[in-house]
């Protein structure tokens, strides 16, 4: 690893350097900045060049133990924000909960080696206890964001929406950006900008106020994702890099 030294005393990483420490993309620091959960430690303002310190590596680790907890970004920044976060705390949490989850694969080992002997056993498959402890991280962070706006809009619309059809809604626009592509359109056609405004105003009517910004963070997030991008690309392979691009074309 090669660190750059920077402004007197600082050592610091390049965005492409930290990216590789991290075993992420430079796409997923981006968006994390955007976001605000990983602002980089300095921009240079000549080059606009991110570059990370040792305090930003300890808030990528953070992140990424809650990754492996399968929690949101949204909830991470939640946690993370909140006025009474306890790092030690919070390290000593998320050691019980994966410690939880091994031991969890390892019940579903055995029971697959069981399986292959004809023997059958379902308590392999009980997660509650892991899924238990998560929800108390979960509502911590809903009790800070509880008093928000956005909640507030986002719990008034939950009273008179039926989710599962929203979200089946959403899979259908994302179904006709992938027509719209195998039909040879470009993410700065008409069409595809016509379907940018479609998301955006479904995401509105259903979920929150997608502005222009949020709309552009959920571009990146659609290919920065793993989990999004291989979803979104279910409708048809580079689907979630189509969407991304045709929002970037559409907020400029």
């Amino acid at each position: 690893m090669v660190y750059t030294p920077l402004r007197g005393d600082w050592m610091k990483m390049h965005i492409r350097e930290f990216a590789n420490l991290c075993s992420v993309s430079v796409r997923t620091l981006h968006y994390y900045d955007e976001v605000g959960l990983l602002k980089p430690a300095f921009v240079d303002k000549q080059n606009g060049y991110r570059y990370y310190d040792e305090t930003s590596l300890e808030r990528m680790q953070e992140i990424l133990f809650y990754r492996e907890l399968d929690f949101s970004l949204h909830k991470i920044s939640e946690i993370l924000s909140s006025e009474n976060y306890d790092k030690s705390k919070a390290l000593s949490a998320q050691k019980k909960l994966l410690t939880l989850k091994k031991e969890r694969l390892e019940r579903l080992i055995n029971a697959i080696d069981l399986a292959e002997k004809g023997e059958t056993i379902m308590t392999a498959f009980d997660n509650t206890e892991f899924e238990n402890l998560r929800a108390n991280y979960e509502s911590e962070a809903k009790e800070k964001w509880g008093n928000t706006e956005a909640y507030k809009e986002y719990q008034q619309k939950a009273e008179n929406t039926d989710f599962n059809n929203a979200e089946e809604g959403l899979k259908e626009v994302f179904k006709k950006f992938a027509d719209c592509k195998s039909e040879g359109n470009t993410p700065d056609s008409a069409d595809a900008r016509a379907l940018v405004k479609e998301l955006q105003s479904f995401i509105t009517n259903n979920f929150y106020t997608c502005t222009d910004e949020i709309l552009k963070g959920l571009g990146v997030m659609y290919t920065a994702d793993e989990r999004f991008k291989k979803n979104i690309d279910k409708h048809g392979s580079g689907t979630a890099e189509f969407i991304c691009k045709a929002i970037e074309t559409y907020s400029k």
